[in-house]
């Protein structure tokens, strides 16, 4: 089936930063068969359905090259009491959730990116093989990642013991989730793999977790100099900066993308830059940890860049706005980045990490028909002298109204087509309130500076 969206304002994403008015994409099957002017490619497949978008802007979609959508069940927690948190309660709330809680938690995290122009994401965490196939579902591009670490249990992070089963535990899960997944969905679910972060990880899980990606053709994730504990506990251990270590057991390389380098020095960045490293700059949850990562120096090292939500929230508009607004005030430039910037490395730079450059990231002939629709007629957006300016400055997850991924509908006119929103939602709500009330009954000694609402009957 062919279909055609006219009468448009197209961001093409492509190398030149092109946009064009009055404009069409055609859909063929799963990939774009033609962009240019409304009467030629309306005229060149006249026999194709015709979908008119006046008034509209379509975008490549968002690429989340960092996520960890169980933590939507930590919304309104989380965010305001540091990382790692100062609350103290021996388990993380998201652990308490079973397995259909997962599912649908998940699937609120995804509701979550689509409505707010996501069209790919990459999902880490243990065991999510759990909840696959409901993200399956849900239509997005996955990139799915099984979260290891090989560190004793009981010991203080950045000790020096690990755990042979538990490397080959957390190894096997990896290769289970590989062999399960990985290029299904007619290509649509990729995997990585994903040692949790230096401090928890032994050298011998790093070396093996890159031979694993490389022996698949797969990428590798990290997370990196995320809180100041991690430098330390790192330094104490090993007797150098995170990055050195991983340097040091031959773990930096161009498949991997190291999420957040919020306090990576002079010498870290080149390293990393020289790897050619991906970095997921997930600038919106830095901003509520009060850090800033230096991105604009990672970039002229060599690092690729893309962006991330990371953890409470899937909006990847606030992740480039807030991406936009750190850059500029911490380098205090009232001019760069550009917006132009922050879209290239939400849409492009993203699928360039991940392993997807060559299929999405872009409105270009030959690619995946991965994009999303806004309504410019909003009184944010408009005058639309700019509209990529407009909508990273101004705009919001209901300014999205459909979005396309490998070529199908998966929200039209507004309405999600994958997912049954109502009862996501509602259920949603219900399981944030139980799993919450079940930390605080299991651990009534510890304290909690929030007061939660009256349990639901």
């Amino acid at each position: 089936m062919t279909t055609v969206i006219r009468n448009a304002t197209v961001v093409t994403g492509d190398q030149a930063r092109t946009v064009l008015y009055d404009a069409a994409i055609a859909i063929d099957g799963s990939r774009i068969a033609a962009v240019g002017p409304t009467t030629e490619v309306a005229a060149a497949y006249a026999d194709a359905e015709q979908v008119d978008a006046t008034g509209q802007a379509v975008f490549p979609g968002l690429v989340n090259c960092h996520t960890h959508l169980l933590a939507t069940a930590d919304r309104g927690i989380l965010e305001d009491f540091g990382f790692p948190t100062t609350l103290r309660f021996p388990t993380a709330a998201r652990s308490l959730l079973s397995v259909e809680e997962q599912e649908v938690m998940a699937t609120l995290g995804a509701l979550e990116a689509m409505r707010s122009g996501t069209t790919c994401l990459m999902e880490i965490s243990a065991g999510v093989a759990g909840y696959a196939q409901s993200l399956a579902r849900t239509g997005l591009r996955l990139v799915l990642a099984d979260n290891i670490n090989d560190a004793e249990e009981g010991q203080a992070r950045g000790g020096n013991r690990f755990s042979r089963e538990r490397t080959d535990q957390g190894l096997g899960r990896s290769a289970d989730l590989i062999e399960g997944w990985h290029g299904k969905e007619e290509g649509r679910v990729t995997c990585f793999v994903a040692p949790h972060a230096p401090e928890m990880c032994s050298p011998e899980l790093l070396r093996a977790s890159r031979e694993m990606a490389e022996s698949h053709g797969t990428g590798y994730t990290i997370h990196l100099s995320q809180s100041q504990d991690e430098i330390e506990a790192v330094m104490r251990s090993r007797g150098v900066p995170p990055t050195h270590y991983l340097f040091a057991n031959d773990f930096l390389g161009p498949r991997l993308v190291v999420a957040h380098c919020r306090y990576v020095n002079s010498s870290e960045i080149a390293l990393l830059g020289q790897a050619g490293v991906g970095v997921s700059n997930n600038a919106a949850i830095a901003a509520r940890r009060g850090a800033a990562a230096p991105v604009k120096e990672l970039q002229a090292a060599g690092c690729r860049i893309g962006m991330g939500s990371d953890n409470m929230a899937e909006d990847m508009v606030e992740v480039m706005r807030a991406g936009l607004f750190l850059e500029r005030v911490r380098r205090n430039d009232q001019m760069d980045p550009q917006p132009e910037d922050m879209l290239e490395w939400a849409t492009q730079g993203g699928a360039d990490i991940l392993g997807l450059g060559s299929e999405t990231g872009s409105l270009e002939v030959g690619k995946k028909a991965d994009l999303f629709l806004i309504d410019m007629m909003r009184p944010h957006l408009v005058p639309t002298l700019r509209i990529v300016s407009s909508f990273v400055h101004n705009g919001q997850p209901a300014d999205v109204k459909s979005m396309m991924v490998d070529g199908e509908w998966i929200m039209r006119d507004g309405k999600a087509l994958t997912i049954d929103e109502p009862y996501i939602v509602q259920r949603a709500e219900e399981i944030g309130h139980s799993v919450w009330n079940r930390v605080v009954s299991r651990y009534p000694n510890v304290p909690f500076p929030v007061k939660l609402p009256p349990v639901r009957e």
